[in-house]
């Protein structure tokens, strides 16, 4: 089981195009948050995660909680809490009422912005997912990631993958949307990919954790198999540590002790088979583990504050839905 994969198809990733243009210094453009941004890029979605990438030259971004940052050819600049944000063709000052470029989104066209200067090309996509499933990934996520797809092993193929879809984008023949979407969520993923890579030895989180060995074989066991009566002794002998010593490291890096994030995997899985309306509590209760549906509807209630039924009819609440980050 891969972990990553597994939390991606539970979260139901889906991600597109919307942006093909080259920009010539003087420019620069002030992005809004994802829910200004969704009502255009995907109506009926209430957040999304916007990605840049730089074909060709280079610009600055300025986003919340760091300082402006130069991104040059090749790199992919992800926002995964949809911030407000800025890109441009300076990283120095506010950007001049005369310099502001104006987009009709979508815009798959190639086209020319800006003035006539020095030009960076840009592809930038949206990316949805299903908020009502909590997930431990988003969660671990901080506010800007940036990686270089040129450094990564395959590069030079995503690249060419680009380039494709956004020429099928424009010309628009049956099936580019298909195309251009998964090769937006390659995308996506080859990022997440180098950002893990890129984290100090020592991170402690979510995804620092799948980068351990003997931890990231625990998780591996618990999403391999959730319904599965685990307990700290079966995991710490499949992964050869002993019971105290793996509770404690797992911990450390996770923030949590291993049965308390099992607790909270199971019931991540439940929420989204409850968006199934065929499958009834007691199986939904069955399928990740829990013996009776009382018990199920004790542990979801303790979580998510509501009991599974509400949650099903009326869909997530407003709140912190509790994963490491």
């Amino acid at each position: 089981m891969d972990v990553l994969s597994d939390v991606l198809q539970m979260i139901r990733l889906q991600g597109a195009f919307f942006l093909n243009a080259e920009f010539g210094a003087p420019w620069c453009l002030d992005a809004p948050r994802d829910e200004d941004w969704a009502p255009v890029l995907l109506p009926g979605a209430q957040h999304l995660v916007i990605a840049h990438l730089v074909i060709d030259g280079r610009c600055w971004i300025e986003a919340p909680g760091a300082p402006a940052r130069e991104l040059r050819q090749g790199d992919i600049a992800l926002l995964p809490r949809g911030d407000a944000h800025r890109l441009g063709s300076s990283g120095t000052g506010p950007p001049r009422a005369e310099d502001a470029v104006v987009l009709d989104l979508p815009e798959l066209v190639s086209r020319h912005f800006g003035g006539q200067g020095p030009s960076c090309r840009l592809a930038s996509a949206w990316f949805a997912y299903d908020h009502q499933v909590p997930n431990p990934l988003m969660a671990a996520l901080p506010h800007l990631v940036v990686t270089n797809i040129a450094l990564r092993a395959h590069g030079a193929w995503l690249s060419q993958s680009v380039a494709h879809a956004l020429e099928q984008a424009a010309a628009g023949p049956p099936g580019s949307g298909v195309i251009a979407g998964r090769v937006a969520e390659a995308l996506f993923v080859e990022a997440l990919r180098g950002h893990l890579e890129a984290l100090p030895q020592l991170q402690t989180g979510w995804l620092a954790a799948l980068r351990d060995p003997p931890i990231g074989h625990c998780l591996t066991l618990m999403h391999g198999d959730p319904a599965h009566g685990w307990t700290v002794r079966e995991l710490a002998q499949q992964v050869g540590m002993s019971r105290s010593v793996l509770a404690q490291h797992f911990t450390e890096r996770l923030g949590m002790p291993p049965m308390q994030y099992l607790k909270r995997w199971r019931l991540a899985a439940a929420a989204r088979l409850l968006g199934n309306q065929r499958i009834s509590l007691s199986q939904v209760a069955e399928t990740v583990g829990y013996d009776s549906e009382a018990s199920f509807n004790r542990a979801f209630k303790s979580i998510y504050g509501v009991a599974p039924g509400l949650w099903r009819r009326k869909g997530a609440p407003q709140r912190d839905l509790a994963f490491p980050a």
